[in-house]
Parts: C-alpha cells; sequence; structure tokens
C-alpha cells in the first residue's frame, strides 16, 4: 500500500431497489500530496489495464504507475512540461498507454513501462488534423481513435488506425451535436461513443460516424442530474459511471440510463472528495477515483 493509504472496511449496504444519494462502499483510500515519486499532486487523470497497473497523471507532467491497491511501481516523466499535466489517459487496443497531451496538442503512445512510441498531431489550430486543448482518446474495436476538445473548438475528431485524419464534429454550443467543453469520451460494447459534455452538464451519446443517439442529464445535484461531468467509464455488466467535478461525486447509470445511484460528496474525509476529475473501472468492476483536491484516490464498489 501507498504511504499514507489506509484500508476500509466500513461501507454503506442495503437492498433498497430506489437509486440512491449515499450508495457505494469505499473500500481504499490511499495519496499523500507531493512532487516525490509514489505522492500525488492533484491527478487529473487514470487508466487501468487488465493487468491491474492502475496508470495516473498528475500536475508535475509525470504518468506514475501503482497496483490497483495503492502500491507505487514505478514513474516516467513527459517529454514536456506544461504545470497543468495532461487530462486524458486510455489504455489502447496493444495495451499501450494513450495520453491527451493537453497543453502540447498531441496525443503520446508508450508502453506500459514507460517507452515513447509514437505521437499524433502536436499543431495547434481548428482544422481537421490540428488540435485545440486535447482532453481525451479512446480507440474503437475497428483500430480507429476519437478525441475531444477544447478551447480553440469544442468538437470530436476522428483519426484512422493509420493515423490519417478522416471528419469532425461539434462546436460551440448548446443543442445536441454542440459541445461546451468536451472533458471524457468512452465506447460502449456496441461501438456507440459517450462524451461527457462538461459545461453542458450531460452526457451525449453517438454513432461514431456523429449522429446524436441520445443525451442523458441537465444541470443539477438530484440523481440523474449532472454538475460538470469530467470523466466517464464503463464496467462488464455496461454500467457507466461519471465522475462529477461540480457535484464532487460519482454517478452510476445503467446501460439505458437510469440512475442507478451516486456516491460521494464534499469532504475531506474517507468517503467523500473535493473536485474529482478522474475515474478508471477495473476488471473487477472497483472503480478508482481520482479525488484531485485532496490528493488521493479512493477506490469504491457502487
Amino acid at each position: 500500500m501507498a504511504a499514507g493509504g489506509c484500508a476500509l472496511a466500513a461501507g454503506v449496504s442495503g437492498c433498497s431497489s430506489a437509486p440512491r444519494a449515499d450508495a457505494g462502499e469505499v473500500q481504499l483510500v490511499w495519496g499523500d500530496r507531493g512532487n516525490r515519486p509514489g505522492h500525488l499532486q492533484k491527478p487529473r487523470a487514470a487508466a487501468v489495464d487488465d493487468q491491474d497497473r492502475l496508470f495516473i497523471s498528475d500536475m508535475t507532467d509525470r504518468i506514475q504507475v501503482f497496483s490497483t491497491d495503492g502500491e507505487f511501481l514505478h514513474h516516467w516523466v513527459l517529454p514536456a512540461f506544461n504545470v497543468d499535466g495532461p487530462t486524458g489517459l486510455t489504455i489502447d487496443n496493444d495495451g499501450n498507454l494513450m495520453v491527451a497531451d493537453t497543453h502540447f496538442y498531441r496525443i503520446l503512445f508508450f508502453t506500459p513501462e514507460g517507452e515513447l512510441i509514437r505521437t499524433i498531431a502536436g499543431t495547434q489550430g481548428t482544422e481537421l488534423g490540428e488540435f485545440g486543448y486535447v482532453r481525451d482518446i479512446v480507440q474503437d474495436s475497428d483500430g480507429f481513435y476519437y478525441t475531444c476538445e477544447h478551447g480553440t473548438f469544442h468538437r470530436v475528431q476522428v483519426i484512422s488506425p493509420d493515423h490519417e485524419f478522416v471528419r469532425q464534429w461539434g462546436s460551440m454550443g448548446y443543442d445536441p451535436g454542440q459541445f461546451y467543453r468536451p472533458e471524457g469520451l468512452a465506447l460502449d460494447r456496441a461501438g456507440r461513443l459517450y462524451v461527457a459534455d462538461a459545461a453542458n452538464h450531460r452526457i451525449q451519446i453517438f454513432e461514431t460516424s456523429g449522429k446524436v443517439l441520445d443525451i442523458w442529464g441537465k444541470e443539477g445535484s438530484a440523481l440523474g442530474e449532472m454538475r460538470y461531468p469530467h470523466d466517464i467509464a464503463f464496467d462488464s455488466k455496461g454500467n457507466l459511471y461519471v465522475c462529477e467535478w461540480g457535484n464532487c461525486r460519482v454517478q452510476k447509470f445503467s446501460p439505458d440510463g437510469k440512475t442507478l445511484g451516486a456516491w460521494g460528496g464534499r469532504g475531506r474525509g474517507p468517503g467523500k472528495l473535493s473536485f474529482p476529475w478522474a475515474l478508471a473501472v477495473d476488471r473487477h468492476d472497483r472503480v478508482h477515483v481520482g479525488d484531485s483536491d485532496n490528493h488521493r484516490f479512493q477506490r469504491i464498489v457502487l
């Protein structure tokens, strides 16, 4: 276990079929604030692979690798420094780590050991094939990549397996198919693309052609509502977990968009969050939450 970590036996249990605002069991809280290896400074993104390795970026422009029990394994430093760090991490189809290197307008690919193997883009701009602040990247079963970005242009871009930019959709706005600060991406088992449309307080669901299929949520703190969703991830059953920066919670949705409960609330103690940025779901359907302003991670079952 990482220094300062503590396993928790206490949790919330019950048999009610109604969605609950206090659902979830905290299994583990770990992390210490700092810049040294194994410490965290406002974690911004997370991904977990099928070897139970948890990859974390923070505001020190490094990637740290932990076990899913919070044990520090190793780290590496990114090629260039920016005070905010990258905001999107995803495991690709080959088991490598894709890094949305936000403020350098590019995608970096690393082996799990930290070897840089390729780069996509690196040019700032609004044209197809250029990037604004790229926030996240995912890869579908056919090898196509999907990125979301904001800053200069609020949109999704699609990149072929050969790293050719093939199409884009979206613009700054509030209508279906438009975005206001898209932050996170996830693909379901049917290949539909989910976008955490953060400042519109909703999740938009698309065909990979860009056609809008559905929209979940509106601004608020009740169950089924959202406030600044920053990151999203699926479990093995197709349930979607939403990390809400503004509500300081994680909310769970069924595959058809029904809320199944929420966990968290603003605070410092175990089971509370302070402006969380990231989450990752492991192969055991445990949710690892980047509790950013508390400089730690919490592992929950929701």
